[in-house]
């Protein structure tokens, strides 16, 4: 009696149980019919995400991952039930998980508990402030990431090296796998092009230009060349922030950094501008000689609180009375409660926006320009993650010929005898292989679907299902099944 394989799934709190059921009576195709009503065959990519469009900096700062715990990150999200392939995008703008998810419903339940269990933030809240994106819109919203369009400074570039370090921190990591690999370097390929061919970047600002200049807009016109600057971090962002004080007529302010090695080659690549370095121990004491105060570390706690600031010397009056900080860290590097401070104002990377929303009608001519672009790569892309549907025929087929190839290959020589040459056995081989190889051109072309011809995706499929048919490429279990037990597999080690 021929027994086939069926699973059985129920979900018990938010874990998937999945029982192997040995059903004499079933066939290959009812456990195939049971799966199609679980969810699809093919898996979704999906994005869950907090911005700065969505997400206050209060909630984003407590979700945020530093960059060396990606890898980590991937690992405990690729251990959940229904998540094959995870990468993380944390930035001072944003917060977003990208998977491909067996399961959409599931898949994003699973990465939302997650996310609330790593940042202390309730599932209901962050459900308030999440976007969800699926598939075509996910791949779209990543390639305008790229692009600089979701950016609160459109065109920015800081974005586009933001996302080329996830691809170079994911290399080997296990989770970043082939879909999420593919979906981040097309995005990469993305925001160059844009770049390229509009002029979406002539005029851009970034987050740093745009803190320098919310600064000058808070400040009194008459103190922009008298005002005593102090910038707390000399990493990227630090450094533009730098850059665009001398850019508006800065020629002396300080910088606090851990070592003294950044800030002296800045100093020397920006020269006859006065640079001075001070440690971070002398931090209180530089901030209470200046005017306006940037900070741009990877701190994970706050550098300055009320009692920090409160005690601090007046500003004086021709400079507004007012110390000023601006902050564009995320996690924030200037407590909430300066705020209380009547001596000082706080303004962080929410409060840009009020710099960035000049030239709006501008902004939107060169989005549109850049949306064709992306509208194109889009589809090349899904044509490209259409194609990956017939890899499993493609390479069932060929070990198939091969199989049959070195079988009617051994006969063959073995009927020629012991005493042929090397050469003649090579020949023979060779002699195989090519006709395999021919004979196998024609079914793998009507296997392709990268977008390279007016072959659409269906034709494709009804091609692959036709071949496992004649060539019995078929197996007992569905790629789905084989990843739902591969999961299982894995949660029971």
């Amino acid at each position: 009696m021929a027994f086939s394989t069926g699973f059985a799934t129920s979900l018990v709190g938010s874990k998937v149980e999945t029982t192997l059921l040995f059903n004499p009576t079933s066939s290959c195709s009812s456990s195939s019919s049971f799966l199609k009503g679980y969810t699809k065959e093919r898996s979704s990519i999906v994005v869950i995400g907090l911005s700065v469009h969505t997400t206050p900096v209060e909630m984003r700062e407590k979700l945020a991952i530093p960059e060396a715990e990606w890898p980590r990150a991937i690992g405990e999200l690729c251990g959940l039930n229904h998540i094959e392939e995870a990468a993380v995008l944390s930035t001072c703008n944003r917060m977003e998980i990208y998977v491909v998810a067996l399961s959409q419903h599931r898949g994003v339940k699973e990465v939302t508990e997650w996310m609330s269990k790593t940042s202390g933030i309730p599932v209901s809240e962050l459900c308030e402030h999440r976007f969800l994106l699926y598939n075509n819109d996910a791949t779209q919203h990543l390639f305008e990431v790229s692009a600089g369009l979701d950016s609160l400074v459109l065109g920015e570039g800081q974005i586009l090296a933001q996302v080329k370090q996830v691809v170079k921190v994911g290399q080997g990591v296990v989770g970043f796998g082939r879909n999420i690999s593919g979906l981040f370097k097309h995005a990469i390929t993305v925001g160059k092009r844009v770049r390229t061919e509009t002029n979406i970047a002539a005029g851009a600002v970034s987050v740093s230009s745009a803190a320098v200049e919310l600064a000058l807009m808070k400040l009194p016109e008459s103190a922009h060349a008298t005002a005593h600057m102090l910038v707390i971090g000399a990493g990227k962002m630090g450094k533009l922030v730098i850059k665009h004080l001398v850019a508006k007529g800065c020629t002396k302010m300080v910088v606090v950094n851990r070592s003294e090695e950044r800030v002296a080659a800045i100093r020397e690549e920006l020269k006859g501008v006065e640079i001075i370095y001070k440690p971070l121990s002398e931090m209180l004491s530089s901030a209470a000689e200046a005017d306006v105060v940037f900070t741009s570390t990877a701190s994970e706690t706050p550098l300055f609180l009320k009692e920090h600031v409160v005690d601090l010397p007046s500003v004086d009056p021709a400079v507004g009375g007012l110390r000023l900080f601006v902050d564009i860290s995320v996690p924030r590097n200037v407590g909430s409660c300066v705020m209380d401070v009547e001596t000082a104002r706080v303004y962080n990377v929410d409060d840009l926006k009020e710099v960035v929303a000049a030239n709006k009608e501008d902004r939107l001519r060169k989005a549109m320009e850049a949306k064709a672009i992306i509208g194109e790569e889009s589809k090349q892309f899904e044509a490209w993650r259409d194609s990956l549907e017939t890899v499993p025929t493609i390479k069932k087929l060929r070990a198939y010929a091969e199989r049959i190839r070195t079988a009617e290959l051994e006969k063959c020589l073995s009927k020629m005898g012991d005493d042929i040459s090397k050469k003649t056995r090579r020949a023979v081989d060779d002699l195989s292989r090519g006709i395999v190889n021919k004979l196998l051109h024609g079914p793998m072309q009507h296997l392709r679907c990268d977008g390279s011809d007016s072959r659409t995706l269906d034709e494709t499929l009804e091609n692959m299902h036709a071949l496992n048919r004649m060539f019995g490429l078929e197996t007992d279990t569905s790629l789905f099944e084989q990843k739902i037990r591969a999961k299982i597999e894995q949660t029971q080690k």
